[in-house]
Formats: C-alpha cells, sequence, structure tokens
C-alpha cells in the first residue's frame, strides 16, 4: 500500500470522529507527512500527464523533423538530377559518333561496287595492244587517244571517290599485314627484300578514311 494511500484513510478516519476529537487525533507530525505525501502524489501525477503528451507527439511530426526529411528529399532529387544529365550527355554523344560513322560509311556498298570499274580501267590501260594492219603513225595516235581517254576516265572516277574519303593505296614494298592486305601467293624473296614483304599488287586497296573498305590483293615474298 502506497504512502498516499495510508496518509488518504488515516484523514478519512479523522473526518469520520467528532469535531472536538480531531484536533487530538491530528498531531503535527501526521499533519507534515500527509502535507508531503499529497505533494508527491501531485507532482508524480504532473510528470505521468507531461510525459503522456509528450508521447501523443510522434518527433518525425515536428519542425526540425519534417525540415530534415524535406532537406533529405531535396539532396537525393538533386543527385538523380546530376545522374540523369551526366547519361542524357553521354546518350548524345554516342548518337553523334553514330550519326557521324553512319555519314562517313553509308557510301560503302556503292563505292565498292564502283571498284570493280577502276580494276577494269586499270587493266585496259595496262594491256593496251596496236590493232592489226595499222601504220606506226596511226597506231601511235590511236594509242595516245586512247590512253589518254582510259586515263581521263580514271582519274574522274579517283577523284568521285576522293569526295566521300575512298582513296587508293598500293602496298608494294609494305611489311604484310593481314588487315589490310590479302595475299595470292607466295614467292622467293627478291635480293634485298625480307621475308614477309608485299613484292607484287595485282589489285590496289582502297580505305574509306582509316577503315579498309577492300583489302589489296598481293604477292608476298617467303623466306627459302
Amino acid at each position: 500500500m502506497s504512502a498516499s494511500t495510508r496518509a488518504l484513510r488515516s484523514c478519512t478516519g479523522i473526518l469520520r470522529t467528532p469535531i472536538r476529537s480531531q484536533a487530538r487525533l491530528i498531531s503535527p507530525v501526521a499533519a507534515t507527512r500527509f502535507r508531503r505525501t499529497m505533494s508527491t502524489g501531485t507532482e508524480q501525477t504532473s510528470d505521468a500527464a507531461q510525459q503522456s503528451a509528450d508521447g501523443a507527439q510522434p518527433a518525425a511530426d515536428t519542425p526540425e523533423a519534417k525540415l530534415k526529411a524535406k532537406d533529405a528529399e531535396i539532396a537525393d532529387l538533386k543527385s538523380r538530377l546530376r545522374y540523369a544529365q551526366a547519361d542524357l550527355i553521354n546518350q548524345q554523344k554516342i548518337a553523334a559518333r553514330e550519326k557521324e560513322q553512319q555519314r562517313d560509311f553509308a557510301i560503302s556498298r556503292f563505292a565498292l561496287d564502283l571498284l570493280e570499274t577502276a580494276d577494269v580501267l586499270s587493266l585496259a590501260l595496262r594491256s593496251l595492244a596496236p590493232p592489226a594492219n595499222a601504220s606506226p603513225e596511226t597506231q601511235s595516235k590511236l594509242d595516245e587517244g586512247l590512253r589518254a581517254g582510259i586515263d581521263m576516265t580514271q582519274k574522274q572516277l579517283l577523284s568521285t571517290f576522293a569526295k566521300y574519303n575512298v582513296v587508293p593505296f598500293d602496298p608494294t614494298g609494305e611489311k604484310f599485314d593481314p588487315n589490310r592486305h590479302e595475299a595470292l601467293y607466295e614467292a622467293p624473296a627478291p635480293p634485298g627484300k625480307e621475308p614477309g614483304t608485299v613484292i607484287d599488287c595485282q589489285k590496289v586497296g582502297y580505305l574509306i578514311k582509316d577503315r579498309t573498305l577492300r583489302a589489296a590483293q598481293v604477292g608476298v615474298a617467303r623466306s627459302e
């Protein structure tokens, strides 16, 4: 039984006695003890009520907690925005690079088909033969005119290729490179030539910018 309960019962018993006898029953010590007990009970009741009031309001509902939550949300949104911006810039760079490559190499098939025409013209220049029963003077004029016409056609064709970054290359004398050369045959290395060197070019190769459009068809020196 608590001290406050005992004091209350004592006071109740005193109140039930006649008024004249109450003065004799309540001693100064008992009165002081009763006042202390009632004061302590009141303070405990007040503290319990305050704790109950504090517990009724969650910490998350305080202005400070709400402000911290908003700051964290803003920081997260800023971080996401930075990542999104960086990803967008990367995607734009990739798209621009792919677009440039498509523009540079879009005519690859077209150029590859025309290469055969350039090969025919080159072959015609090599195998130009005089017609039968022609005088030397006539033959000379025909040869000169025919050669000039074929040569002009070939130059015009190569000029057209150059507009689209398609350029020929002759690897004779270079070291054999399987990425740019196609070996048709091997032959003993001529004097002064190292094994693995291109000694003959049957068909020149073509580059489109820094990419091999067609490998050069070559003969390669082999070691004895």
